[in-house]
């Protein structure tokens, strides 16, 4: 859904003008380019920040910089002061630019994801980004692009993987492995018709508009290809440390993180057999490459030194180790696009590291729902759905007392899969993973589920982007839940007023592995045995294309935040006995799981088999297959019983396990709790999802949904939790 809270974008924009400006008094009055020589303002409008690096000659030869290198035949300010002439021209307003990033694994899709975030808030112009992935992270960028819904913004994916072969030859020392080379082939990875792009590190932030980069292609001269920034340390000089042997590169060399590519150019030059040829010859006294792509571009360009056009140092400020990136913006009017070259990364050493965080930090929590906005007088092609889903909402009633359940049904969420490192389960034909739910107020319950249940998760969180971050810290303090590379957690980004329960347990069971899954609730601890039990019930029965069935996990609860958890179906009986524990809402809703037959389950000893009844709602094993939560529901009230409904009117078998038990613990009432209690409103919106959900029903399945009719009819008592 398109946001509708202007004011928080506007807090946010002020929030990062601030942080410029603060940025600005902490550097001094001299950020801008010095034009008081001339008798100008300091940073002044049109003041094109110079490269580091001055132009190429058309021989070839390259003088040092004065300002890095201490050239004495060069003025103390010559090289890195601003070029105060006019500004390269804007490409115009619709201009679709090209965006090219390489991008694999899971912490990597979030370092894009925050990437992304930048450019949108400064973006005037459609963007079509081209990414080079492995399959786990386009199963997760496909996703996040696919929810986020951003209008004049097309996702394009390349396999990765079949890439490989390509750089696989070359040793590299560097952190980012194969991918880390990537970069070298995009020339015939990307389409034939692509002539200009954009080539982003994916632990790059803009501060700038793209279009300002963009629009530096028309500085590049008939024969330039490349444009980059140099590299703003020592090590390409080779003098860091004893024995240092870089690889060959143009004075202090180029750094790689932020590169325009003339890739027509390229392909005419013979791209692919140049840089092969280097990178072989460099091999035969190298041992490997220690900064990837980076080495071998700095080597052919020393060999081919006409292909390259030196960029302002602004367009790629690098917090590395080593960095002498504060003789960059020290005199730049501003910043545009910060990049963090370090393993360290925020952990870097730098004096004003501090500003670079904060800066980098707003992004990385910013309410990516606000950039879901229009480029206005720029038609664009909408993503896939937004007109169905514009006309919905204009169909909507804003005075309708149920308007707030009819616009979260209709909201799109952004999901976030596999938010964290995750390992897929080895495949087992029994094997069950556990579905829940849950927001930032339960996380405590993580790691007791995680020692009661060591099988695979599947685990959906409602959270805002600032939540997401702290849920990040939250795992990583945790050695249980660190130590669980079997839990996968996806997030769904909040929006809206109401909790959209429903909507969350669709994700977790879309992205569940495994054949079966125990749909259970995030406040529930099943029996340490639990898992095990189940694997060895599913194979006994023959569930699956032998029987259509849902084992039913007994629910109970306990008062108590404190209390000795049974070890087994004996202790558990026992605590029954003394009021220590009760059948799941036997004093508030006990029609909810009467049907499960508490009694008969005292003594069962095999799976017995139970009707459905109205309002029954347990928590079951269900083949992986099995019909999805109805979305309609959200808030509180009635989610998990309409599933049951469906469940019985496809014919599954309701069978309760006789050793299986899985109890409740106390915690605080939810807001939508509290609201179903104390709003009659509520409450008859509830009604009327009710009643929309039977017509449905009956669509389905014709005349056999009648049976459900009066249970449909029959008003929810307020005191339920």
């Amino acid at each position: 859904m398109l946001p509708r809270g202007r004011p928080r974008a506007l807090g946010a924009a002020a929030l990062l003008l601030l942080l410029l400006l603060l940025g600005f008094l902490l550097f001094g009055g001299d950020l801008g380019c010095e034009r008081r020589k001339r008798g100008g303002r300091a940073g002044a409008p049109g003041c094109f920040p110079g490269p580091l690096m001055p132009r190429v000659p058309p021989d070839g030869r390259l003088r040092r910089a004065a300002a890095l290198d201490g050239d004495p035949g060069a003025g103390p300010g010559d090289h890195n002061r601003s070029d105060c002439g006019p500004p390269p021209p804007r490409p115009s307003k619709c201009e679709l630019l090209h965006v090219a990033i390489v991008c694999a694994g899971h912490n990597s899709s979030r370092d894009v994801i925050t990437l992304v975030k930048s450019m949108l808030f400064y973006r005037k112009n459609p963007l079509h980004l081209h990414l080079v992935t492995d399959a786990v992270a386009r199963n997760i960028l496909e996703m996040l692009f696919h929810t986020w819904m951003v209008p004049a913004v097309r996702v394009s994916f390349y396999n990765a993987d079949e890439l490989k072969s390509q750089v696989s030859w070359i040793p590299n020392k560097h952190y980012s492995g194969l991918y880390g080379l990537m970069k070298l082939v995009l020339p015939s990875a990307l389409p034939t018709e692509l002539a200009h792009v954009i080539v982003l590190d994916t632990d790059v932030t803009f501060a700038s508009d793209i279009s300002e980069l963009w629009a530096l292609f028309a500085h590049f001269s008939d024969t330039q290809a490349i444009g980059l920034v140099e590299n703003q340390s020592d090590w390409y000089l080779g003098n860091l440390w004893k024995n240092h042997r870089p690889w060959p590169a143009l004075g202090r060399g180029f750094n790689t993180g932020v590169i325009l590519l003339r890739l027509d150019r390229l392909r005419q030059a013979g791209w692919e057999q140049m840089w092969r040829l280097t990178a072989r010859r460099e091999l035969l006294t190298l041992p490997a490459t220690s900064l990837a792509d980076q080495d071998i571009f700095n080597a052919v360009i020393k060999e081919h030194p006409g292909l390259v056009q030196p960029l302002p140092c602004v367009w790629n400020v690098q917090l590395s180790d080593h960095t002498l990136a504060e003789r960059c913006y020290s005199v730049a009017s501003d910043l545009k696009v910060i990049h963090w070259n370090s393993p360290k990364k925020l952990q870097v050493k730098n004096k004003h590291v501090e500003f670079f965080r904060n800066f980098y930090l707003t992004f990385l929590e910013y309410d990516g729902n606000l950039l879901r906005r229009e480029l206005f007088g720029c038609p664009s092609q909408p993503p896939p759905g937004a007109e169905q889903l514009q006309q919905a909402l204009a169909q909507l009633n804003e005075e309708d007392p149920c308007f707030e359940f009819r616009q979260q049904q209709l909201t799109v969420h952004r999901v976030h899969v596999t938010f964290l490192p995750h390992e897929p389960p080895p495949p087992r034909p029994h094997d069950v993973t556990l579905v829940a739910q849950l927001s930032m107020d339960r996380l405590q319950m993580l790691e007791a589920l995680c020692r009661h249940w060591p099988g695979p998760m599947s685990l959906a969180l409602y959270l805002t982007d600032a939540e997401a971050q702290q849920f990040l810290r939250f795992i990583e303090a945790s050695p249980v839940l660190a130590a669980r590379q079997d839990v996968a957690y996806h997030v769904v980004y909040r929006e809206g007023p109401l909790y959209p329960v429903n909507q969350l347990r669709n994700v977790a069971l879309a992205q569940a592995l495994t054949p079966y899954v125990f749909l259970s609730d995030i406040d529930f601890l099943p029996a340490y045995s639990l898992y095990d039990y189940l694997r060895a019930s599913i194979e006994q029965l023959g569930l699956g294309s032998q029987r259509k069935a849902a084992l039913v996990v007994p629910a109970f609860e306990t008062l108590h935040y404190r209390f000795s958890f049974p070890h087994s179906k004996v202790e558990l009986l026992a605590l029954l006995d003394v009021g220590a524990l009760y059948t799941f809402r036997y004093h508030e809703w006990p029609r909810g799981h009467a049907p499960t037959d508490y009694a008969r389950w005292r003594e069962a000893q095999a799976p017995y088999r139970v009707q459905w009844a109205a309002d029954y709602e347990p928590y079951v094993v269900v083949p992986r297959d099995c019909p999805r939560y109805d979305p309609r529901f959200v808030g509180f009230g009635w989610n998990k019983v309409a599933h049951i409904v469906e469940l019985d009117a496809q014919e599954y078998e309701l069978l309760v396990l006789p050793e299986a038990f899985t109890i409740h613990l106390p915690h605080a009432p939810s807001l939508d709790i509290s609201r179903f209690r104390s709003s009659p409103t509520y409450r008859d919106c509830l009604q009327a999802l009710k009643d929309e959900f039977h017509q449905d029903l009956s669509r389905h399945h014709g005349a056999a949904a009648l049976k459900y009719l009066p249970a449909l009819q029959q008003p929810q008592s307020p005191a339920r939790d």
